[in-house]
């Protein structure tokens, strides 16, 4: 039985230590802050609730996988988990609108055809098969084994830009993509919507991108009842039952280094913990940054994703029912001075005081660093947002605005990760999840196969199979 310690107690660093739990090792959690979950936050106030992090969970399966390699209790006994239909309205700036369902190529054929006129449906359609080509070549390397030694194999394009002429320059960026692919703004908008949802600036993000909407659109989109909140409590309480030890409000100064390996950590006020493996969940630039890890930053290793980019969250409390015919995800596209938005409208008594009023959720991806006054940007949000939320002005009670400075806050960064994404000369691949440093890994969105709900869980069964199995150890099957 190994000691282990977890710094922090986020969705991927808790699904770490409960595998570990079960594998027998005596794991103890030291998070800085008063509570767990990360970036999966819940603001509430006057009987509504917020989830401040992410609102739908993309590929549930990792976390089926989670609760039935840790107990008995399957994850549908835990949490309530359902799909969402349609699984987006999207509005854009001509003001047409389109609902696309949940996990239904053919739906989705059929509802761009009809709303964008016909043939919108058919080059969708043949997007996502190219789409799929890049999914299926990088699925495993990206998302179910550790990272390569050698990664350069993932810093080629994996999606085929040039196919029987259909382009005569090479295609390097998703919005390019768009451009020459999709033969409409409003389908190239929609494109671009994926990656902005995600972190990424479809100007600047690789053709690989084209994975994340074919992803959403084959696997679906799923709500957990009382919000995304609820599964952070649910791993918690899952740990909690495996033994887990948590420690909140105690902040770890540094990565104790014995003989060549990690050893421990140093807690803040002079406290040392002795450990076997050290098990990383925070923000890996921050690791450097705060000097938590003392060696220097090797030019050629890869740290994470260096988008730049962090969310604008609006909680919005409205009086007023929410009318039988609104769906839980709009997302508005740009228009003019209004950035794009997704409005999350979840019908969940468990999120508003009664069935009179209404929570909702607008959220927007900006530049971390963009100075901009986070209240006038809220403004345009709002006003974005009313064109999901029929009389949203006149229903408004209050709203609440959460900043990048908020998201640093609660995560240690201001920056929200990204997936690990192939192409773009390897750029978008985070750091790997068995550092530089023997006996100290790296769990969680900040490390391979990087950010979001699914991929900071996948990150959990990576490192702790590479704990327990070491080098024998080829990847979750």
């Amino acid at each position: 039985m190994a000691r282990i310690v977890v710094i922090g107690a986020g969705l991927g660093a808790m699904a770490t230590a409960a595998r570990l739990a079960v594998a027998g090792h005596r794991v103890t959690v030291y998070e800085r802050t008063a509570t767990y979950g990360g970036a999966v936050g819940r603001f509430a106030r006057e009987g509504f609730a917020f989830d401040t992090g992410p609102g739908l969970l993309h590929l549930p399966a990792v976390y089926r996988d989670l609760f039935v390699k840790t107990g008995k209790e399957p994850l549908e006994e835990c949490v309530a988990l359902t799909q969402v239909d349609p699984a987006s309205r999207h509005v854009f700036a001509d003001g047409t609108r389109v609902d696309l369902p949940n996990a239904s190529r053919a739906g989705t054929v059929a509802a761009l055809d009809a709303a964008l006129g016909a043939g919108s449906g058919e080059r969708w359609g043949e997007f996502l098969v190219r789409a799929r080509e890049a999914w299926d070549r990088t699925r495993r390397p990206l998302l179910e084994e550790p990272q390569p030694a050698d990664p350069a194999p993932l810093a080629r394009e994996p999606y085929p830009a040039l196919k029987a002429g259909l382009l005569r320059r090479p295609t390097t960026t998703l919005a390019q993509v768009g451009a020459r692919e999709l033969g409409d703004p409003r389908l190239a908008a929609l494109l671009d919507a994926y990656a902005w949802s995600y972190g990424f600036d479809p100007a600047t993000a690789p053709a690989a991108a084209a994975v994340l909407p074919y992803m959403e659109q084959t696997f679906g989109s799923w709500y957990v009842g009382g919000g995304l909140r609820a599964l952070a409590d649910a791993v918690y309480e899952r740990c909690r039952k495996r033994r887990v030890e948590f420690v909140f409000e105690a902040p770890v100064e540094e990565v104790l280094e014995k003989d060549g390996r990690a050893a421990g950590v140093g807690l803040a006020g002079g406290e040392t913990v002795e450990a076997d493996h050290v098990v990383s969940g925070a923000p890996v630039p921050v690791l450097y940054r705060d000097q938590v890890i003392g060696w220097e930053r090797q030019d050629d290793w890869p740290l994470h994703q260096e988008i730049g980019t962090s969310r604008v969250t609006v909680c919005l409390a409205l009086r007023g029912p929410r009318e039988s015919e609104a769906v839980h995800r709009t997302v508005v596209h740009a228009a003019g001075e209004r950035p794009t938005v997704t409005v999350l409208r979840p019908d969940d008594p468990a999120l508003r005081p009664d069935d009179t009023h209404e929570a909702v959720t607008v959220t927007a991806t900006v530049r971390a660093a963009s100075g901009e006054d986070s209240d006038a940007f809220a403004d345009r949000m709002v006003e974005a947002a009313a064109q999901a939320v029929p009389g949203l002005r006149e229903r408004l009670l209050w709203r609440h605005v959460r900043t990048p400075e908020d998201v640093r806050r609660d995560t240690g960064s201001a920056e929200v990760p990204g997936p690990a994404l192939a192409g773009a000369r390897g750029l978008l691949l985070p750091a790997a999840n068995r550092s530089p440093l023997p006996g100290l890994w790296f769990a969680g969105g900040w490390s391979h196969p990087g950010g979001g709900l699914a991929h900071a869980g996948m990150s959990g069964a990576l490192v702790a199979g590479l704990i327990v199995e070491g080098a024998d150890f080829r990847g979750s099957r």
